[in-house]
């Protein structure tokens, strides 16, 4: 199946993107198997600002939304994919 994944705020930057990309994952593939296959194919610089497999949470003050609903809201890391859905990775944005 294929979702594509947008990244916002300074995620895109630090992953040199410019737009939402399409990756391709197996049937049945969880949100957290995404994060899995983002982190092989953007490295360290993933691994470090958002997922890092060896770890069971997105890395703190992230967000991760399928078609618009937060993954706390859905199944969490848990959460099924179908083809089609849209990912968006972002950070928590705070203010004062």
């Amino acid at each position: 199946m294929k979702v594509t994944v947008e990244y916002l705020g300074y995620i895109k930057q630090t992953l040199n993107l410019t737009q939402a990309e399409a990756i391709e994952l197996k049937t049945e593939a969880t949100t957290r198997d995404l994060l899995a296959r983002l982190s092989e194919k953007h490295g360290e610089p993933f691994k470090k600002a958002v997922f890092d497999p060896k770890e069971t949470a997105l890395k703190p003050y992230h967000i991760l939304a399928v078609n618009g609903l937060m993954i706390s809201l859905l199944n969490g890391l848990d959460t099924k994919l179908k083809d089609g859905d849209r990912i968006s990775v972002m950070p928590v944005v705070t203010g004062g």
